[in-house]
């Protein structure tokens, strides 16, 4: 009998009450927006023929803000605790970091041996 008093208010809880976070449909709505017109700024750097550094520059700084906007509110991680947002983007940062480290040894290889060798 005993167990069956305990076990009630969890069932309760479990199947009546939603403890999660709801958001509104306006968040989602000024986020799709913003994720709209920063994919037009993408198109518009095609568009604007650059080259160069600043071409690629501004692709990537556009494509890491259209990323970071979705994993912030349509995966949730914005309302997430710190050590689980750590957690999740801290090895892809240091990825990057290392692939940069790798890219500036390899030009400095390259280089190298192209000096060497003429």
């Amino acid at each position: 009998m005993e167990s069956s008093a305990t076990s009630a208010p969890h069932a309760s809880t479990a199947s009546g009450g939603h403890t999660g976070q709801e958001h509104s449909v306006g968040l989602y709505l000024k986020v799709w927006g913003l994720l709209f017109v920063l994919s037009t700024f993408s198109y518009l750097v095609d568009y604007a023929d650059l080259h160069g550094y600043l071409r690629w520059g501004l692709i990537l700084a556009l494509m890491v803000a259209k990323a970071s906007l979705i994993v912030a509110v349509f995966m949730h991680m914005r309302w997430e605790r710190l050590a689980l947002v750590y957690a999740i983007l801290i090895p892809p940062l240091a990825l990057l970091v290392l692939m940069g480290l790798m890219a500036a040894e390899a030009d400095y290889t390259f280089l190298t041996r192209l000096a060497h060798f003429h």
